[in-house]
Formats: structure tokens, C-alpha cells, sequence
């Protein structure tokens, strides 16, 4: 079975004509693989502003949740707490957040945009928009929508959080 077989005229693949055997009918391999394609536009957004795409979900949920934790942070990007307190850090040392002890437990941090890292994050929403809309202008609002929705689902149900 040809990859191209299942596309519409005209689509073609990153390697058209390769043979994707049963990777061609796997879920988890076109997720990662629609994952990288957003990945790259992603990066040519933010060309310049050396923000990734986690970087850019932990000030956006620091922007939306003032005095939020590392740990809060880990648990809702689905990450492990070492690799969240290395983009905290980094975050931190380019000045774009503020850290400070919780008056309510002295072991938690408590994270906020400084000033910098708000006007940072402003410049990358723009550039988001703009990004988000190549994708909507490909597939359609509809589409677009029922997309994230379903995408939601297999979030909810830890389908391959091994995998993915």
C-alpha cells in the first residue's frame, strides 16, 4: 500500500511515493507525523524570538494562572518535573518570569510573567495567530475544530501516552 494511495488529488507526502507499509493505517505515526509538521511551521513562527513551543505553553499558563507552580505546570503539559524545572530555568535566566516563595507552603515556587516575558509572549501570540492560521486556512474552521476535539479525547484517555 502506497502512502499516496489514500490522499486526495494533488496532496502528496514528504517523500511521495514511498512505500509507508503498515505505518500507512497507524494513528500514532500520522499524529507524529502531523506533530512535526507543526513543530517546523511552529519554529519559522518564532524565528527570532528563540521561544519553543513548550516555552511558549508555560508563558501562556503563567500568563492565564498568576502564582502557579513548576509542578502544577508539569502536571498539565504532561511532562516530568525535571524537564519542566529546566524550561522554568530557562525561562528565568533570560528574565521572562518571576519565581517566588508561596506564603502558603515556603517549597513551592510561585511563577509570574515579568514584564519582559509579557511583552515576549504578546509578540509570540501574534506570530501563534498567524501560525494557527495556515492550518485553519487548510483544513477550514469545521475541520479545524473537530480536530482539536477529538485530539482532546485521546488526551483525556492517555491513549499512547507511551508513544507519544
Amino acid at each position: 500500500m502506497r502512502c499516496t494511495s489514500k490522499l486526495k488529488s494533488g496532496e502528496q507526502t514528504a517523500q511521495d511515493g514511498l512505500d509507508f507499509g503498515r505505518l500507512d493505517g497507524l494513528v500514532g505515526f500520522h499524529l507524529r507525523m502531523a506533530s512535526a509538521a507543526v513543530a517546523r511551521d511552529f519554529a519559522m513562527a518564532m524565528a527570532g524570538l528563540d521561544l519553543t513551543q513548550k516555552q511558549c505553553a508555560v508563558l501562556e499558563l503563567i500568563a492565564a494562572n498568576p502564582q502557579v507552580s513548576q509542578i502544577d505546570l508539569a502536571q498539565a503539559l504532561g511532562t516530568d518535573r525535571a524537564t519542566m524545572m529546566a524550561v522554568v530555568d530557562r525561562l528565568d535566566g533570560r528574565g521572562l518570569i518571576l519565581r517566588r516563595k508561596s506564603g502558603r507552603d515556603g517549597r513551592r515556587q510561585e511563577l509570574s510573567l515579568s514584564a519582559a516575558g509579557g511583552r515576549l509572549l504578546g509578540e509570540a501570540r501574534d506570530r501563534i495567530a498567524a501560525h494557527e492560521a495556515r492550518f485553519r486556512a487548510g483544513l477550514g474552521d469545521r475541520r479545524t475544530d473537530a480536530l482539536i476535539v477529538l485530539l482532546r479525547r485521546v488526551v483525556a484517555a492517555g491513549i499512547g501516552d507511551d508513544l507519544l
